[in-house]
């Protein structure tokens, strides 16, 4: 029996119950079923054809499970995903035209934007929001399992100006905790990253005078322990003794993650799925450069409300309006509008601990994908 979907608009609808292990990014095989919807519908079992994308780290382990779900009903297609090069290389392959779309955690700048024209045509590219997490402020510090850390502290530490764990800064949001006198060690990204801009963000809006640089995917200082990839930052925050980094919550693993100062109160959040979605709610705001474009501009300081999570993450799928191979474009759009349906942002929900992104985030990329041609 073939099963209909509705591909197009991302409304592929799986079993009631997603059998995903908790421990793995690969879900178990689902069932689709029958959506109904004034779209077009598209038979996956007729789908054939690989997809070649790559970029955000911070996506990697939520584009197995999509990948994983995906390809076990449009059983014709293959979903190669390359995290090595981070957003920045992902975004500068699909604008060389090797990627039919890239994973990215910035959203195309403007110079990216004039670019894409080139690549794309006149139609340009579209930013279309796929993953909702939080970038983790990770440290390896023996005999200390807990840290409060407020911005000004994360952007001294960051920019050198705190360089000892008994700093009166932290000392002073982490009352009782036994502090060592040895030197930090912040560990960075060396290759550009989405996380880095999300976190240059957040320091550069909520301690502009602690942190004078412009965001950029690009870390701006120099002489700090730098490492490829999210997953490079855990491991060698891991591996070291008084280490502190910065990763996508999908990489953090077991690593111990500081509690962030929510606004200017006197609590301290630990990331939660639910944090990440009060934040987005508090902080986003539409930003499009264009027709179906759907960039969001994120305001760290409004992030206030109890329980929000301070430093949230959006990334973005990033794909042409036109491509060059209409069959192409249907395969890419297939994809995406399931990583863009419910059950797609349960799908990564539960294997890269993100939080699914808000139905009318789901309903403006379903109406941005029918754009595609």
């Amino acid at each position: 029996m073939k099963l209909k979907n509705v591909a197009a608009v991302g409304a592929i609808a799986l079993v009631t119950a997603i059998a995903l292990s908790s421990c793995s990014s690969t879900p178990a095989t689902p069932t689709p079923t029958a959506t109904k919807s004034s779209a077009p519908t598209v038979d996956l079992s007729t789908l054939s054809g690989t997809i070649t994308a790559g970029g955000s780290s911070a996506q990697a382990n939520a584009e197995a499970a999509w990948t994983a779900a995906f390809t076990s009903v449009a059983t014709g297609v293959t979903i190669n995903y390359d995290k090595s090069q981070g957003s920045g290389g992902g975004v500068t392959n699909w604008l060389a035209g090797s990627y039919d779309f890239a994973g990215t955690d910035s959203s195309l700048k403007p110079a990216q934007v004039t670019s894409a024209a080139t690549t794309c045509g006149a139609g340009g590219g579209l930013d279309l929001p796929v993953y909702l997490s939080g970038v983790a402020i990770i440290f390896n510090l023996p005999g200390v399992t807990k840290l409060n850390l407020d911005s000004a502290t994360i952007a001294n530490i960051f920019n050198k100006k705190i360089t000892t764990w008994d700093d009166p800064a932290i000392k002073a949001t982490n009352p009782g905790v036994t502090l060592p006198s040895d030197p930090i060690t912040p560990v960075v990204r060396s290759d550009g990253s989405g996380t880095t801009a999300n976190f240059t963000t957040y320091l550069s809006q909520t301690q502009p005078t602690l942190w004078p640089y412009p965001v950029s995917t690009a870390w701006p200082v120099t002489g700090e322990s730098a490492q490829q990839g999210g997953s490079g930052i855990v491991a060698t925050v891991a591996a070291g003794k008084d280490t502190i980094g910065y990763a996508d919550q999908s990489a953090v693993g077991k690593a111990t993650q500081a509690a962030i100062q929510l606004g200017t109160s006197k609590t301290y959040v630990q990331y939660s799925a639910a944090g990440a979605t009060k934040a987005f709610a508090a902080a986003a705001t539409a930003a499009p450069v264009g027709t179906g474009d759907l960039s969001q501009s994120l305001d760290y300081t409004k992030i206030t409300g109890a329980g929000a999570y301070p430093i949230p993450l959006l990334s973005y799928a990033v794909l042409c309006t036109t491509f060059k191979s209409p069959a192409q474009a249907k395969l890419t759009t297939a994809y995406l509008g399931f990583v863009d349906s419910a059950n797609g942002q349960a799908v990564s929900a539960k294997n890269a601990g993100s939080a699914p992104l808000p139905t009318n985030i789901l309903t403006e990329v379903a109406a941005s994908l029918k754009l595609v041609k």
